[in-house]
């Protein structure tokens, strides 16, 4: 009886273990070479420049300096297992000549092939 009670413990144990893992953040290594990470990097830049277009268009036609952000590249990265997986990305771009530092989060669904913006904003770090 003894030896079932310690298997019990130590599967509730490996259980806990697994599911602490799961929907947490982790890091990614090695992201100025990670092609996926980059990509999504630009994406999330060119998506933000798509729905400010209307602020853009403005800043133009009174002769204001664009607004628009050129995408550099990912510094940093981490990934999230939920109905998909979600990127949280600091992100270098250049505004106006001057280089500035984002973070994004985007929610990948690969079985459905889609790719959602859901947060862009100056980086508070």
């Amino acid at each position: 009886m003894a030896k079932a009670e310690v298997v019990i413990v130590l599967f509730l144990l490996l259980v806990t273990t697994v599911v602490d893992g799961l929907g947490g953040r982790m890091r990614i290594n090695d992201v100025k070479n990670n092609k996926e990470v980059q990509e999504l990097g630009r994406f999330s830049v060119e998506e933000y420049n798509r729905r400010s277009q209307g602020r853009l268009r403005f800043s133009l036609a009174n002769g204001w300096p664009s607004t628009a952000l050129v995408f550099s590249q990912v510094v940093g990265a981490e990934k999230q297992v939920v109905a998909g997986i979600k990127y949280y990305l600091k992100i270098k771009a250049m505004q106006g000549g001057v280089t500035k530092t984002f973070e994004s989060v985007v929610l990948v669904k690969p079985w459905v092939q889609s790719k959602d913006l859901l947060n862009f904003s100056p980086s508070t770090h």
